[in-house]
């Protein structure tokens, strides 16, 4: 979908903008076709994962720094890892993946090699880290599920990351060497967007209300990257559809002043109004996100939104019909709204909280 995208709203050249780049598939696909992109995300797990996965790396030192990393993870013997301190580390993981973890990432920041290889590694890291510990792997948040019965055997960690690390730098040498620029800002909000590219295409899949707590998703991989050692309170609440509000936010009803939504809203609000001013906070700061893309986006660009249904306190919340009047008021002219059914579901959700398909929504400045 997102190459589709790509190729029927943009030329080769052309700057491309995601304002949710997640884990960076728009710039990927951006890359590899030929347009240099911008990608924007709120969370700095992400940030780092996109630096990571669209930096050409040269292929030989990856290879010379994964040899040596090797060789020394086999040389450790008895010497003890500093162990993280993070939240619950013992109810995470078992203590003897605790000291492989550690040996890991010991033994990677002290080999000598240049930060883009090392960034390129500590993703390769990152990438294992829920497999070995006691989290359900296909759940989107961090939880630890007992029948699950998930042992993993001493020396399993190293193993799996060294076999990931020789995938990923194949993976690498595959790449052409003469892929699109991508820019990654620190401290990005697609609230509020400055960018100096001339921009010709914006092209994302919004995060949904109610969906996925990103934050928590990631918490382990963020402890172990040193990009957070406490609570992820504060980081929560930046977050567009956080859940993270006080209760004197959402004493009195909010209305976004769009018929449609504010049925549903006030459906909510009836049994949950902290719920329904969580609903009202998400579209409110999408409004946002619409207005700041709009001013991005030269004269007769296409913004591009891939967005699904969801429900909230069992009323369905239907985003694209909220969306369409929310960019229209902007400025937008929607030219395009079709379906895409989602095939395969790669991540455990509830049946009933089950997204079947995407809305494909085709804005155009």
């Amino acid at each position: 979908m997102p190459r589709w995208i790509i190729e029927k709203y943009s030329k080769r050249v052309d700057w491309v903008l995601d304002p949710f780049a997640g884990s960076g598939t728009v710039n990927v696909e951006s890359m590899l076709l030929g347009r240099p992109s911008i990608a924007l995300d709120i969370d700095p797990f992400a940030r780092f994962l996109i630096k990571a996965k669209t930096t050409k790396v040269n292929t030989g030192r990856l290879t010379n720094a994964a040899r040596v990393i090797r060789e020394r993870l086999g040389q450790f013997g008895k010497n003890e890892p500093t162990l993280p301190n993070f939240p619950y580390a013992d109810h995470w993981f078992a203590p003897h993946i605790l000291h492989e973890l550690a040996r890991i990432k010991h033994v990677v920041q002290s080999v000598r090699m240049d930060t883009a290889t090392r960034n390129f590694i500590l993703v390769v890291f990152s990438s294992i880290i829920r497999t070995v510990s006691n989290a359900d792997n296909h759940c989107t948040r961090t939880v630890v599920r007992k029948r699950l019965n998930k042992p993993v055997r001493g020396g399993l960690t190293i193993q799996l990351f060294l076999a990931q690390l020789d995938k990923q730098i194949r993976q690498m040498d595959a790449l052409p060497g003469d892929v699109s620029k991508v820019i990654v800002p620190d401290n990005a909000d697609a609230r509020k967007i400055r960018c100096r590219q001339d921009v010709r295409l914006a092209v994302t899949s919004p995060p949904y209300l109610n969906a996925v707590d990103y934050p928590r998703t990631h918490q382990l991989e963020m402890y172990w990257l040193g990009i957070a050692n406490g609570s992820l309170r504060d980081l929560k609440r930046e977050h567009i559809g956080t859940e993270v509000v006080y209760s004197n936010e959402y004493k009195i009803k909010h209305l976004t002043g769009d018929s449609c939504a504010d049925r549903v809203i006030e459906r909510v609000f009836a049994t949950d109004p902290r719920r329904a001013y969580i609903a009202w906070l998400y579209l409110q700061d999408m409004g946002h996100t619409f207005e700041a893309v709009y001013e991005a986006l030269v004269e007769g660009s296409h913004y591009v939104v891939v967005v699904g249904d969801n429900m909230v306190r069992g009323t369905p919340f239907e985003s694209w019909k909220y969306f369409i009047p929310m960019a229209e008021s902007v400025g937008f002219t929607t030219t395009l709204h079709f379906e895409s059914e989602i095939i395969n579901h790669y991540i455990k959700v509830p049946r009933k909280e089950r997204i079947t398909s995407d809305h494909i929504l085709v804005f155009q400045k």
